[in-house]
């Protein structure tokens, strides 16, 4: 993109974009049109929008996406995520006044746990689990990559049914699975090319990695999640009223715990 920010006539038109966006005409992760529709749409020359863009993908207003589906957009919020909540990522998106939300299911599988699984979920390894793996949407733009792990026994006909939605509803609605509390751990990773396809950033970006195990009122786990999130979407939040018990340890890997329960 030409870096120079042009005369009056470019800033006419980074004017009335502007405008759109306050009037709700553009949207976080509208993409715009092609460089000639839009010189077309505001009666000025290739040049003159280019210069006029500029200033906006500074701003961070834009962004430029390069590859298949690619264009100028604009830029979408950063998502906030409570750490350890407890509802639904659409719940979470729809709360935050994000404009549009999807899932697509990249791979399900009924399969035996592993060690790991099982640990986790307090069962015996060889236990069978349902796995379902997402790709979750938020503004149009590829948000997260969710993998979650059930307890067959507890959701028998899972995969027969909708998989686009809130898993979490679901599972309460036809299952009488209902989260109480949940244990999250986060740490960051590196995206590899899989995972970058996916998410349509390079290999090797930094991603958020959280393991959360979800139990029922009855203190029983029934889910085991493995999520990747862009780390340039999500912004975790911490809440706390009252603080009972802060501790650090070191986990089995070497690295330092910190562990708050409020």
């Amino acid at each position: 993109m030409d870096e120079s920010e042009g005369g009056p006539v470019a800033e006419d038109v980074r004017r009335r974009i502007v405008s759109m966006l306050d009037a709700g005409t553009l949207r976080p992760g509208d993409r715009l049109g092609s460089e000639r529709e839009m010189a077309e749409q505001f009666s000025v020359s290739r040049a003159t929008l280019r210069s006029a863009l500029v200033p906006l993908s500074r701003a961070g207003i834009l962004e430029r996406r390069t590859g298949r589906g690619g264009g100028t957009f604009i830029k979408s919020g950063v998502v906030e995520r409570n750490v350890a909540e407890l509802s639904g990522l659409p719940n979470r998106l729809e709360q935050g006044g994000h404009s549009t939300t999807r899932s697509r299911v990249l791979s399900t599988a009924l399969r035996g746990a592993t060690a790991v699984e099982a640990h986790r979920l307090g069962v015996k390894p060889g236990t069978e689990l349902v796995v379902v793996q997402r790709l979750r949407y938020a503004d149009g733009f590829p948000l997260s990559v969710d993998c979650a792990h059930f307890i067959a026994d507890l959701v028998t006909d899972l995969l027969e049914q909708p998989l686009g939605g809130s898993i979490y509803d679901l599972l309460a609605v036809r299952y009488d699975l209902v989260p109480s509390s949940s244990t999250e751990s986060i740490e960051v990773v590196n995206a590899n090319p899989r995972e970058a396809a996916w998410l349509e950033i390079p290999t090797r970006t930094p991603l958020l990695s959280m393991t959360r195990v979800t139990s029922d009122a009855n203190g029983r786990p029934f889910e085991y999640s493995e999520d990747l999130f862009r780390a340039d979407r999500v912004r975790l939040v911490a809440k706390t009223t009252v603080l009972t018990e802060e501790r650090e340890a070191v986990g089995t890997d070497g690295r330092v715990e910190l562990t708050v329960t409020a």
